[in-house]
């Protein structure tokens, strides 16, 4: 039976990665025919790029979702989970609808940082309405506290809103939300497989697979942009997997470098009160990477200016390749107090 689960799980990814890699492609034709179209700011031509293909990755994952509910309904004949899939399956899509809004019309109609978040409400309705998770939590310095009807009706939605807004922070380089997506979301399913959540943990890999078919297309140079379809979408869906698994202290120390990017752009905004900030960095004409400010105000120039001491001069794939390994780091130390 273990080994007959096994094979399932790896059909199920294993259709996820083509689906992906089909509808990556295709999405990039499509996009580039209806003008969805982005400037690549950290290269100095400042080349065209496809954008909002996290709507690929979507699709691929609610795919990955239905085919495993199809698996188990007429194969394996149990209805385990089912509505906790169905809820899954629900807040993923309206993350991704959500994030495509933003993405098509969110920079058309001059949408204010206050309120986006707004927009990213109604994310959090499937898992406050099924009730999701374990309304009792061990809160370091408090103890034990069950929190009632508190936890579905303003937890679980401040989780899933401040995880779909802060997964959004992070991001603006080749293959650096997908990525980070990758390791986070791999981090979280390993953590499920360990602690007996199968189900969940098959959930998580259906994403990494497809994060990964996605990272083909959005690795440097990058041929297709994530947009905040995909960044929405990933963070709702880790804020997801953390309740449904119990793993919220996991999801909140993988989710320290977007904290650190939150404050670093508070201060930026607060100190010098800038303009339109961008956490892109200043391209020469060889494509390396300056800084766009005399100070730090973005996890990537942090990266960029890490690799200017070591290296002498700053790329954006490094970059990206920086905060991913740390990013790794966290998710090592992470796994070694829950294994």
């Amino acid at each position: 039976m273990v080994n007959g689960t096994a094979i399932l799980a790896i059909v199920i990814t294993f259709a996820t990665f083509i689906a992906t890699l089909f509808l990556t492609k295709m999405w990039i034709r499509v996009a580039k025919a209806f003008g969805l179209i982005g400037k690549d700011m950290n290269k100095f031509n400042k080349r065209p790029v496809a954008e909002a293909g996290g709507i690929a990755v979507i699709f691929s994952v609610i795919f990955g979702l239905f085919f495993y509910i199809f698996l188990k309904t007429f194969l394996l004949q149990t209805e385990t989970h089912f509505v906790d899939l169905l809820g899954i399956a629900t807040t993923v899509l309206l993350a991704g609808f959500i994030g495509f809004l933003d993405d098509i019309l969110g920079w058309k109609k001059g949408l204010k940082q206050w309120q986006k978040p707004l927009l990213t409400l109604p994310i959090a309705l499937p898992l406050a309405v099924l009730n999701a998770g374990h309304s009792t939590m061990n809160v370091p310095l408090l103890g034990t506290i069950n929190f009632g009807l508190f936890y579905p009706l303003l937890i679980v939605p401040v989780a899933i809103m401040g995880a779909a807004n802060g997964f959004n922070l992070l991001a603006g380089f080749n293959g650096l939300e997908a990525g980070l997506g990758a390791v986070i979301l791999s981090t979280l399913g390993l953590a499920a497989f360990a602690t007996g959540s199968t189900w969940l943990a098959l959930i998580a890999f259906i994403a990494v697979v497809a994060l990964l078919g996605f990272l083909l297309f959005n690795w440097y140079p990058a041929r297709v942009f994530p947009g905040d379809s995909l960044t929405y979408s990933v963070g709702a869906l880790v804020a997801t997997i953390a309740i449904f698994g119990s793993l919220e202290k996991l999801a909140v120390l993988l989710f320290l470098p977007f904290f650190l990017d939150a404050m670093l752009y508070a201060i930026g905004r607060l100190g010098n009160k800038m303009g339109d900030f961008q956490a892109f960095g200043k391209p020469n004409p060889d494509d390396t990477l300056e800084l766009p400010y005399p100070k730090l105000r973005d996890s990537g120039h942090i990266a960029i200016w890490l690799q200017k001491k070591l290296f002498g001069k700053a790329t954006e794939k490094g970059v990206t390749s920086l905060i991913l390994l740390f990013e790794i780091f966290l998710a090592l130390i992470g796994l070694f107090f829950v294994l």
